[in-house]
Protein backbone atom coordinates (compact mmCIF):
# COMPACT_ATOMS: atom_id res chain seq x y z
CA UNK A 1 0.00 0.00 0.00
CA UNK A 2 1.19 3.73 -1.27
CA UNK A 3 2.00 5.78 2.01
CA UNK A 4 1.67 9.58 1.46
CA UNK A 5 5.00 9.97 2.23
CA UNK A 6 5.47 8.11 -1.33
CA UNK A 7 3.63 10.73 -3.16
CA UNK A 8 6.71 13.01 -3.58
CA UNK A 9 10.33 12.39 -4.39
CA UNK A 10 12.95 12.48 -1.84
CA UNK A 11 13.70 16.14 -1.61
CA UNK A 12 17.78 17.04 -0.18
CA UNK A 13 18.03 19.44 1.87
CA UNK A 14 20.54 22.44 1.35
CA UNK A 15 21.10 22.23 5.31
CA UNK A 16 24.56 21.51 5.65
CA UNK A 17 25.91 21.91 2.30
CA UNK A 18 28.67 24.35 0.86
CA UNK A 19 28.02 26.77 -1.89
CA UNK A 20 30.11 29.14 -4.12
CA UNK A 21 28.70 31.79 -6.12
CA UNK A 22 30.41 34.27 -8.90
CA UNK A 23 28.57 37.46 -8.83
CA UNK A 24 26.78 37.05 -5.55
CA UNK A 25 27.17 41.06 -4.21
CA UNK A 26 24.21 42.24 -6.60
CA UNK A 27 21.02 40.88 -8.47
CA UNK A 28 20.42 36.79 -8.86
CA UNK A 29 23.89 35.99 -7.65
CA UNK A 30 22.76 37.92 -4.20
CA UNK A 31 19.37 36.63 -4.17
CA UNK A 32 20.67 33.21 -4.32
CA UNK A 33 23.37 33.90 -2.07
CA UNK A 34 20.54 34.91 0.83
CA UNK A 35 18.01 32.13 -0.48
CA UNK A 36 20.97 29.08 -0.38
CA UNK A 37 22.16 30.55 3.18
CA UNK A 38 18.27 31.08 4.66
CA UNK A 39 18.35 27.17 4.26
CA UNK A 40 21.29 26.84 5.99
CA UNK A 41 24.03 26.45 3.30
CA UNK A 42 27.46 28.20 4.14
CA UNK A 43 28.07 30.35 0.58
CA UNK A 44 31.34 32.08 -0.70
CA UNK A 45 30.58 35.02 -2.77
CA UNK A 46 32.38 37.35 -5.16
CA UNK A 47 31.80 40.86 -6.92
CA UNK A 48 33.58 43.52 -8.11
CA UNK A 49 32.60 46.55 -5.51
CA UNK A 50 33.44 46.78 -1.71
CA UNK A 51 30.01 48.32 -0.86
CA UNK A 52 27.94 45.72 -2.72
CA UNK A 53 29.36 43.47 -1.48
CA UNK A 54 29.54 44.57 2.12
CA UNK A 55 25.55 44.99 1.87
CA UNK A 56 25.12 41.43 0.35
CA UNK A 57 27.28 39.45 3.26
CA UNK A 58 25.01 41.69 5.70
CA UNK A 59 21.82 40.18 3.86
CA UNK A 60 23.17 36.98 4.00
CA UNK A 61 24.57 37.22 7.86
CA UNK A 62 20.97 37.95 8.67
CA UNK A 63 19.63 34.28 7.43
CA UNK A 64 22.82 32.31 7.93
CA UNK A 65 26.59 32.04 7.20
CA UNK A 66 29.01 33.29 4.27
CA UNK A 67 31.69 35.56 3.81
CA UNK A 68 33.24 36.69 0.21
CA UNK A 69 35.80 38.99 -1.35
CA UNK A 70 36.32 41.78 -4.15
CA UNK A 71 37.92 40.36 -7.79
CA UNK A 72 37.68 40.65 -11.16
CA UNK A 73 37.04 37.34 -12.92
CA UNK A 74 38.29 38.78 -16.10
CA UNK A 75 41.96 37.95 -14.99
CA UNK A 76 42.31 34.14 -14.94
CA UNK A 77 44.55 34.15 -12.01
CA UNK A 78 41.97 35.63 -10.06
CA UNK A 79 39.04 32.99 -10.89
CA UNK A 80 41.48 30.12 -9.12
CA UNK A 81 42.66 32.90 -6.34
CA UNK A 82 38.78 33.02 -5.78
CA UNK A 83 38.30 29.25 -5.91
CA UNK A 84 41.55 28.77 -3.56
CA UNK A 85 39.72 31.22 -0.92
CA UNK A 86 36.48 30.00 -1.07
CA UNK A 87 37.55 26.28 -0.63
CA UNK A 88 39.62 27.19 2.05
CA UNK A 89 36.95 28.95 3.90
CA UNK A 90 33.98 26.76 3.44
CA UNK A 91 36.40 23.50 4.00
CA UNK A 92 35.30 21.93 1.01
CA UNK A 93 32.11 22.55 -1.15
CA UNK A 94 30.04 20.61 -3.24
CA UNK A 95 27.46 23.22 -5.55
CA UNK A 96 28.96 25.90 -7.76
CA UNK A 97 27.12 28.75 -8.85
CA UNK A 98 28.37 30.34 -11.95
CA UNK A 99 26.85 33.71 -12.50
CA UNK A 100 28.92 36.34 -12.92
CA UNK A 101 28.32 38.35 -15.78
CA UNK A 102 28.16 41.42 -17.89
CA UNK A 103 25.96 43.43 -20.44
CA UNK A 104 27.18 43.41 -23.90
CA UNK A 105 25.90 45.27 -27.11
CA UNK A 106 26.04 44.12 -30.94
CA UNK A 107 29.47 43.32 -32.21
CA UNK A 108 29.67 46.58 -33.88
CA UNK A 109 28.73 48.51 -31.18
CA UNK A 110 31.44 47.62 -28.99
CA UNK A 111 34.97 48.55 -29.22
CA UNK A 112 37.64 46.05 -29.10
CA UNK A 113 38.33 46.59 -25.37
CA UNK A 114 34.80 46.28 -24.55
CA UNK A 115 34.24 43.06 -26.77
CA UNK A 116 37.20 41.02 -24.81
CA UNK A 117 36.14 42.28 -21.36
CA UNK A 118 32.50 40.93 -22.44
CA UNK A 119 34.11 37.52 -23.48
CA UNK A 120 36.95 37.54 -20.39
CA UNK A 121 33.87 37.73 -17.56
CA UNK A 122 31.17 36.04 -19.55
CA UNK A 123 32.32 33.12 -21.32
CA UNK A 124 36.04 32.27 -20.29
CA UNK A 125 35.55 33.33 -16.54
CA UNK A 126 32.64 30.60 -17.10
CA UNK A 127 34.82 27.67 -18.31
CA UNK A 128 37.37 28.34 -16.07
CA UNK A 129 35.06 28.69 -12.82
CA UNK A 130 33.05 25.01 -14.22
CA UNK A 131 37.00 23.62 -14.70
CA UNK A 132 38.16 23.90 -10.62
CA UNK A 133 34.41 23.03 -9.70
CA UNK A 134 34.57 19.61 -11.15
CA UNK A 135 38.11 19.30 -10.12
CA UNK A 136 37.27 20.37 -6.30
CA UNK A 137 33.49 20.01 -5.50
CA UNK A 138 32.84 16.81 -3.33
CA UNK A 139 30.34 14.42 -5.16
CA UNK A 140 27.54 14.35 -5.35
CA UNK A 141 27.88 17.83 -6.22
CA UNK A 142 25.92 20.35 -7.92
CA UNK A 143 26.98 23.34 -10.74
CA UNK A 144 24.34 25.37 -11.99
CA UNK A 145 25.09 27.71 -14.80
CA UNK A 146 23.28 30.87 -15.11
CA UNK A 147 22.84 31.47 -18.86
CA UNK A 148 19.96 33.73 -20.50
CA UNK A 149 16.99 33.65 -22.68
CA UNK A 150 18.98 36.23 -25.06
CA UNK A 151 20.59 32.82 -26.58
CA UNK A 152 17.23 31.98 -28.19
CA UNK A 153 15.71 35.79 -28.58
CA UNK A 154 18.33 37.23 -31.50
CA UNK A 155 18.18 40.99 -32.42
CA UNK A 156 20.58 43.27 -34.14
CA UNK A 157 21.85 44.37 -30.56
CA UNK A 158 22.70 41.57 -29.05
CA UNK A 159 25.42 39.77 -31.37
CA UNK A 160 27.91 39.69 -28.70
CA UNK A 161 25.64 38.47 -25.64
CA UNK A 162 23.58 35.97 -27.90
CA UNK A 163 26.48 34.22 -28.95
CA UNK A 164 28.36 33.72 -25.52
CA UNK A 165 24.89 32.40 -24.07
CA UNK A 166 24.54 30.09 -27.14
CA UNK A 167 28.22 28.72 -26.37
CA UNK A 168 26.91 28.57 -22.47
CA UNK A 169 23.83 26.80 -23.16
CA UNK A 170 25.86 24.08 -25.46
CA UNK A 171 28.88 23.63 -23.36
CA UNK A 172 25.85 22.91 -20.34
CA UNK A 173 24.49 20.32 -21.84
CA UNK A 174 28.29 18.72 -23.07
CA UNK A 175 29.09 19.22 -19.43
CA UNK A 176 26.53 17.33 -18.07
CA UNK A 177 26.81 14.42 -19.79
CA UNK A 178 31.00 14.51 -18.77
CA UNK A 179 30.49 15.11 -14.88
CA UNK A 180 27.26 12.98 -14.68
CA UNK A 181 29.38 10.24 -13.82
CA UNK A 182 31.98 11.95 -12.02
CA UNK A 183 29.43 12.52 -9.59
CA UNK A 184 27.87 15.90 -10.55
CA UNK A 185 25.29 17.31 -11.62
CA UNK A 186 25.45 20.44 -14.08
CA UNK A 187 22.45 22.57 -14.77
CA UNK A 188 21.64 25.57 -17.14
CA UNK A 189 19.16 28.27 -15.65
CA UNK A 190 18.01 30.24 -18.46
CA UNK A 191 15.83 33.11 -17.11
CA UNK A 192 13.82 36.41 -19.45
CA UNK A 193 13.82 39.30 -18.12
CA UNK A 194 14.83 40.30 -14.84
CA UNK A 195 15.23 43.55 -12.52
CA UNK A 196 18.75 43.69 -11.62
CA UNK A 197 21.65 46.30 -12.41
CA UNK A 198 21.98 44.47 -16.00
CA UNK A 199 18.92 46.45 -17.19
CA UNK A 200 20.72 49.90 -16.34
CA UNK A 201 20.44 52.12 -18.37
CA UNK A 202 17.77 51.70 -20.76
CA UNK A 203 15.53 50.41 -17.39
CA UNK A 204 15.76 52.63 -14.60
CA UNK A 205 14.79 51.51 -10.87
CA UNK A 206 11.18 52.80 -11.37
CA UNK A 207 10.91 51.42 -14.49
CA UNK A 208 11.69 47.46 -13.93
CA UNK A 209 9.82 48.49 -10.46
CA UNK A 210 6.57 49.26 -12.53
CA UNK A 211 7.38 46.34 -15.03
CA UNK A 212 7.57 43.45 -11.96
CA UNK A 213 4.27 44.72 -10.24
CA UNK A 214 2.83 44.22 -14.12
CA UNK A 215 4.49 40.98 -14.26
CA UNK A 216 6.73 41.75 -17.47
CA UNK A 217 9.73 41.71 -15.67
CA UNK A 218 11.09 38.48 -12.95
CA UNK A 219 12.10 39.10 -9.49
CA UNK A 220 16.10 38.04 -8.97
CA UNK A 221 14.28 36.34 -5.96
CA UNK A 222 12.61 34.19 -8.31
CA UNK A 223 15.56 33.04 -10.35
CA UNK A 224 16.90 32.03 -6.71
CA UNK A 225 13.71 29.26 -5.95
CA UNK A 226 14.61 28.01 -9.67
CA UNK A 227 18.01 27.53 -8.11
CA UNK A 228 16.76 25.64 -5.06
CA UNK A 229 14.68 23.49 -6.71
CA UNK A 230 17.36 22.20 -8.84
CA UNK A 231 19.66 21.50 -5.50
CA UNK A 232 16.94 20.07 -3.77
CA UNK A 233 16.14 17.45 -6.08
CA UNK A 234 17.06 13.47 -5.36
CA UNK A 235 20.92 13.15 -6.24
CA UNK A 236 19.56 10.14 -9.06
CA UNK A 237 17.65 13.27 -11.54
CA UNK A 238 19.26 16.01 -12.74
CA UNK A 239 16.98 19.06 -14.25
CA UNK A 240 19.61 19.66 -17.33
CA UNK A 241 17.85 23.48 -18.24
CA UNK A 242 15.38 25.41 -16.65
CA UNK A 243 13.98 28.11 -18.47
CA UNK A 244 12.04 31.49 -16.33
CA UNK A 245 10.32 34.33 -17.96
CA UNK A 246 7.96 36.87 -17.25
CA UNK A 247 4.29 35.58 -17.52
CA UNK A 248 3.13 38.80 -19.17
CA UNK A 249 6.35 40.27 -21.66
CA UNK A 250 4.82 39.58 -25.21
CA UNK A 251 7.49 38.62 -27.38
CA UNK A 252 9.56 36.72 -24.76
Amino acid sequence: MTSPADAHTHVRPLKGRRAIITGGTTGIGRAIAVLLASQGAKVYICGRDEQYLRDALALIREVGDGDGMITELADPDKVRAFFDAGEAYLGGFDITVVNAAVAAGGLTQMDEDALRYAIAVNFTAYLLSAHHAAHRMTPIGDLVLIGSLSAHILGPSSTVYAGIKSGIAGFAEALRRELGPKGIRVSLIEPGKVGSHMQYPDVPDEKQREMVAAEQMLRAEDIAAGVEFLLTQPTRSVIQQLVIVPRALEGE
